[in-house]
């Protein structure tokens, strides 16, 4: 994703810069977002957030988790966002791939999740889900799994 978008955002009635780190796992943090599973929810994420008006600056797709770092326009509130994300790609999810509505059944996702705002920190952020494919990788090879 395009990571140099500190531009601020104007709307009709406002200027913003609200950025958010939001992070969420399935069920059990079940380690389910793997192979086809991973790319399909990807794209449900990242095709919900434009529909949104939400520009993703980062994202990184995890066995058991979703780290997303992104802009957004100040009519949503951030329970809303999750909520959206959350549940369509649930609700996707459980039609594509049957095996996971056997595993979970009506909920895909945990019902927590993490909200970061960023600030001055953007590039430490930006940076941490960038490598989040290494460090997996190397907590699996070293038995560290998180």
């Amino acid at each position: 994703m395009d990571g140099n978008k500190k531009e601020l955002r104007h709307d009709r009635h406002t200027v913003s810069l609200l950025t958010d780190h939001l992070v969420f796992s399935p069920k059990y943090r079940g380690k389910v977002l793997v192979g086809d599973v991973a790319m399909i929810a990807e794209g449900i994420i990242c095709k919900t957030c434009v529909e949104m008006g939400i520009e993703i600056i980062e994202i990184a797709v995890n066995p058991d988790h979703v780290h997303i770092f992104f802009k957004y326009p100040p009519k949503y509130s951030l329970s809303f966002i999750a909520k959206k994300l959350k549940g369509r790609s649930s609700r996707i999810l459980r039609e594509e791939f049957p095996h996971l509505r056997d595993w979970c059944g009506d909920h895909f996702w945990a019902p927590s999740c993490f909200h970061g705002s960023v600030g001055q920190g953007w590039e430490v952020v930006q940076k941490y889900i960038e490598t989040q494919d290494k460090h997996h990788a190397k907590s699996i090879a070293t038995g560290l799994v998180h």
